[in-house]
C-alpha cells in the first residue's frame, strides 16, 4: 500500500500488481469539485485498490470520504456536509467490454494512463447532491407556504356549473 497519489498510472499493471493506495488530498486541488462547493477548505481520505475478482474482471476500488461545505438552497447559508464514495469500477479497453462486467460494477473506460485524483473527483462529484438543502431548514421556508397544521380550504372546481348544464 502506498500513502502518495501518483499523478498517473498504467491501470492494467496496477490491475497485475494489486497496488492499493491510501492517504489524503486537500480538497482545493479538484477544481470541478471546487466549482460546487461553498468553500475548498478540507481533506478528502482516499482508498484506491485495483485487482481482478474471482471471474477475472479487472477493477478499481474507490472509497473516498470528505466533509465538505455546500451552499443551501433554501436559506443560501452554508452548511457542512459529509460526501462519503464506495464504488467498485470496472476497467474496459473498449465500450463493447461493458456487458461482461459483472453486477454491481461501473465501466471506466480506460485507453491510456489513468489519473488517479480525477477517478476520486468524478467519484465525488457523483456524491454532491443535486440541490443541497440544509437539515432542519424547513423553518426556513417562505411564510406563503402552506403548513402542514394549517386547515384546508376545499376551492370549487371551475367546471362545476357545467354540470347543471348537463343534466338539463
Amino acid at each position: 500500500m502506498s500513502a502518495h497519489l501518483p499523478e498517473s498510472v498504467d491501470a492494467w499493471r496496477m490491475v497485475s500488481a494489486r497496488r492499493s493506495y491510501a492517504g489524503s488530498m486537500a480538497i482545493a486541488g479538484l477544481g470541478r469539485l471546487t466549482g460546487l462547493l461553498a468553500s475548498a477548505t478540507g481533506t478528502v481520505e482516499y482508498q484506491l485498490d485495483f485487482g481482478r475478482d474471482e471471474l477475472g474482471s479487472a477493477y478499481l476500488a474507490v472509497r473516498a470520504k470528505a466533509r465538505v461545505q455546500l451552499l443551501c438552497q433554501r436559506t443560501l447559508e452554508p452548511f457542512g456536509s459529509t460526501l462519503a464514495v464506495q464504488q467498485h469500477l470496472g476497467l474496459i479497453k473498449d465500450e463493447s467490454e461493458e456487458a461482461a462486467l459483472p453486477p454491481g460494477y461501473e465501466p471506466l473506460l480506460v485507453d491510456g494512463p489513468l489519473r488517479l485524483a480525477d477517478v476520486i473527483e468524478d467519484e465525488l462529484l457523483l456524491a454532491v447532491p443535486l440541490v443541497p438543502v440544509a437539515p432542519g431548514s424547513e423553518a426556513a421556508l417562505a411564510p406563503w407556504q402552506a403548513r402542514s397544521d394549517a386547515p384546508e380550504v376545499e376551492v370549487p372546481h371551475p367546471f362545476a356549473q357545467l354540470k347543471t348544464l348537463k343534466q338539463d
